[in-house]
């Protein structure tokens, strides 16, 4: 039996990437692994059925038999953990690699959420103009120590791993707002990402039910 996800019935990102089911479908995609999409509605993942398997009542969940996990990081780590592809063999490295998800989620992530998230509920509030300048410059510092970090290496550390993915995922929310053009081999970075066959597969997934949606609209 395949894995079942849950994605947006009408993602708020437009079928851009941006929606967090698509690190879940760009690894099981990198693992080979077929799975399922149940689509849910606003309305439904505030009920109860959904709320038994993501408590907080939001996107992705992943079923596997009698196993359901909720956060795109605990589904990847899982999916990295039981099939081979995500995380390298050798211990060390393997650390690494893990480390280097947990790195995208609590450090890189939180202010990009906060930059992003100013622009579009709080671009009317009075307190905007002064507060933006400060969200802008935590995001810089934190996208120059990454750049630093990268600097001409393809990928974090060695080859393409879990870590990759996650750190992906997580710049990809940097895209619309321009900074990421301001370090060239962040973007470069990003660009090598998106060119694997798994993220384009699973973008092009997750792009079709926006599609589909506006389409039945």
């Amino acid at each position: 039996m395949n894995p079942t996800i849950t994605a947006f019935e009408s993602s708020p990102d437009r079928g851009r990437g941006l929606a967090r089911d698509m690190r879940v479908r760009w690894a099981l995609e990198e693992v080979g692994q077929a799975y399922e999409v149940r689509l849910v509605s606003f309305a439904a993942m505030k009920q109860p059925a959904h709320l038994a398997l993501h408590p907080f009542g939001q996107i992705p969940t992943y079923e596997e038999g009698e196993l359901a996990l909720f956060e795109s990081g605990a589904i990847v780590f899982h999916l990295a953990q039981t099939r081979p592809g995500l995380l390298p063999g050798e211990a060390n490295a393997r650390a690494r690699a893990i480390t280097w998800m947990f790195a995208a989620l609590n450090t890189v992530e939180p202010p990009l959420v906060e930059f992003s998230m100013a622009k579009v509920f709080e671009c009317n509030k009075p307190w905007y103009e002064q507060r933006q300048p400060m969200l802008e410059e935590r995001v810089r510092k934190t996208l120059g120590l990454l750049s630093s970090r990268l600097g001409e290496a393809d990928w974090l550390d060695g080859a393409f791993s879990a870590g990759d993915l996650m750190m992906v995922g997580v710049l990809f929310r940097a895209k619309p707002t321009g900074i990421l053009d301001d370090y060239p081999n962040l973007a470069a970075y990003v660009a090598r990402a998106e060119a694997r066959p798994a993220f384009r597969q699973a973008f092009a997934a997750q792009l079709a039910v926006f599609e589909n949606s506006r389409a039945a609209g």
